[in-house]
């Protein structure tokens, strides 16, 4: 893998330099992960004329199961208690690699931060890195769809077992926090995001927080969960209905859900314009008359953090690469009664490759539990 990382270094690096920027510090723990191989707990990146540098603030995890940096990388520990602020000591140490200019990732840095880089280092010249290095990391290898392709197996593992129990009686909160264990359970680092379980009026609310709300024949539950596997995060969200055969209600807005999200995920191409993606899903429930409500967006890229570019949304701008993991998740939720939200993701892929791959395969058929 160092190859990989140092490849990626090198693709950020001619970026910085068609800028004008010979150094870059990266600080945004995601990114310093996609270069680095890594991210300890505060760690920066320096691109540095001579040396890249992995500058921490104290010594490396050496715990097993923790990421370990690219071994090509060196790092750079920061020395004494409390070590210093990575992100200026990395300034200091591009100003002696004799750099002019220095590119920051702006919308990360607190104003504090940026004018102490500044003043240890008042002969170089700060510069806005923007967002290139996240630019990169929207089209992912295959080692990366493959982490993201396990840690799909595992949320619809947790997902199926859980669907297996008895539901009736227990809270939200419960079931939430039992899933979270079987992603651990079945090998993952962790939830991808908080998971959430949400019951009769709560059904189909977009991030809901499990509450202490018990579940009661009749009741639509709607499940949103995510697994991190090596770093990658993906997400799957299902709707069933509890105890009994579903309400004519609840099967019309069902099929309407689940007709918004094939229609989505259908319009997953390469080239494909971002909105049109949203446009697509959205209009299904537009014309049955729920266009007031609907979430801001229909999905959005998933990797290193749960949202990434792209986003699919009215406003979106930009178009679809292949090899691009994404969500798409469309729902609608009635107050008082509840709703259906359903999230997969998929992988754009040509046609000529299958089309669109669909990493979380948990049916979506409206299953009465």
């Amino acid at each position: 893998m160092s190859d990989v990382y140092a490849a990626r270094r090198t693709r950020l690096r001619e970026r910085c330099h068609a800028a004008g920027s010979q150094s870059a510090v990266i600080s945004r723990p995601a990114n310093v992960r996609y270069l680095a191989g890594a991210a300890p707990h505060g760690s920066v990146l320096l691109l540095g004329r001579r040396e890249d540098l992995l500058v921490c603030p104290g010594p490396l995890d050496d715990r097993p199961g923790e990421a370990r940096p690219d071994e090509s990388l060196r790092p750079h520990l920061l020395a004494g208690p409390g070590g210093g602020d990575p992100a200026v000591a990395a300034a200091d140490l591009a100003a002696a690699q004799d750099a002019d200019a220095l590119a920051v990732e702006e919308h990360h840095l607190t104003v504090a931060r940026h004018r102490a880089i500044a003043s240890v280092a008042p002969h170089l010249r700060l510069t806005d890195l923007g967002s290139s290095v996240e630019q990169l990391r929207v089209v992912k290898d295959e080692e990366e769809i493959s982490c993201l392709r396990i840690g799909a197996e595992i949320a619809d593992q947790a997902l199926g077992e859980l669907l297996e129990s008895i539901l009736v009686g227990r809270t939200e909160r419960h079931l939430a926090l039992e899933l979270e264990r079987r992603l651990v359970d079945h090998g993952a680092d962790g939830p991808a995001f908080p998971t959430s379980v949400a019951t009769g009026p709560n059904s189909g609310r977009r991030g809901h927080r499990p509450t202490d709300r018990r579940v009661e024949e009749g009741d639509f539950l709607s499940v949103c969960l995510g697994a991190t596997y090596r770093g990658y995060r993906c997400e799957i969200g299902r709707t069933f209905v509890i105890g009994t055969s579903p309400a004519d209600w609840q099967i019309e807005l069902y099929d309407l859900v689940f007709a918004a999200q094939r229609a989505g995920r259908e319009s997953l191409v390469p080239g494909a314009a971002c909105r049109d993606v949203d446009r697509a899903a959205r209009q299904v429930l537009d014309s049955a008359g729920y266009a007031e409500g609907l979430q801001p967006l229909t999905g959005h890229g998933v990797g290193l953090e749960i949202a990434e570019d792209p986003q699919l949304a009215p406003s979106a701008m930009g178009k679809l690469d292949a090899c691009v993991p994404v969500t798409v998740e469309p729902g609608v939720h009635l107050p008082g009664r509840g709703g259906v939200r359903i999230d997969d993701t998929l992988v754009v892929r040509p046609e000529a490759d299958g089309g669109p791959e669909l990493l979380t395969i948990t049916t979506k058929e409206l299953l009465a539990l």
